[in-house]
């Protein structure tokens, strides 16, 4: 088992005022480094664009404003689909309560609630991590598929750092058609 993943987004405390949330797009993406704050995609390997969800539903919002920046979350269109509108306390300022509900995926305690198996499967560690990742969805092939493009996007990285300092045509050959091979599957995904 691994990590879920490698960082905890930090949401910058960004007050500025503006008239509609989705102008805060541009800083979510860089606070949550181009990452679904839920299942840690990353948005280059997805087909359709991310979007911005309200950790505490709209609905439910009595003191924040729905264009507070510490209340949104930058989300692929799964995650945010499918968390909808579910939030089981129907309280502002109650996250969670007898393992039913979410955590801000810009707190630590996060990241406690789920790993990644070593094919990329995520997997949950709680029981209110098993109540987000049945609410969420993140048991979708997708996560994995994405999880894995991206790995393979790093061996490959690593192996061309690797041939500019060390060539070798035998390994550069054989290293081409892995990339080839990797570039026919991606393509097949429709990444």
């Amino acid at each position: 088992m691994g990590l879920f993943r490698s960082f905890t987004p930090v949401r910058r405390p960004i007050t500025k005022a503006v008239s509609h949330y989705r102008e805060h797009r541009e800083d979510l993406m860089t606070d949550y480094q181009n990452r679904c704050g839920y299942c840690d995609d990353i948005n280059i390997w997805r087909t359709v664009w991310f979007e911005i969800d309200h950790l505490v539903p709209q609905k439910y919002l009595v003191t924040i404003k729905d264009t507070d920046y510490s209340n949104l979350v930058y989300a692929c269109r799964s995650c945010n689909n499918a968390k909808r509108a579910n939030w089981p306390t129907q309280k502002e300022n109650i996250h969670n309560e007898n393992d039913e509900g979410f955590i801000d995926p810009c707190n630590e305690d996060y990241n406690k609630q789920f790993s990644r198996q070593d094919n990329g499967r995520i997997k949950a560690e709680s029981n209110l991590g098993e109540w987000m990742y049945n609410k969420m969805k993140l048991y979708k092939p997708q996560h994995e598929i994405i999880w894995n493009i991206e790995q393979l996007d790093i061996l490959i990285g690593e192996c061309e750092a690797f041939l500019a300092i060390m060539p070798n045509d035998h390994l550069k050959d054989r290293l081409l058609i892995l990339y080839r091979e990797y570039r026919k599957y991606t393509k097949q995904l429709g990444a």
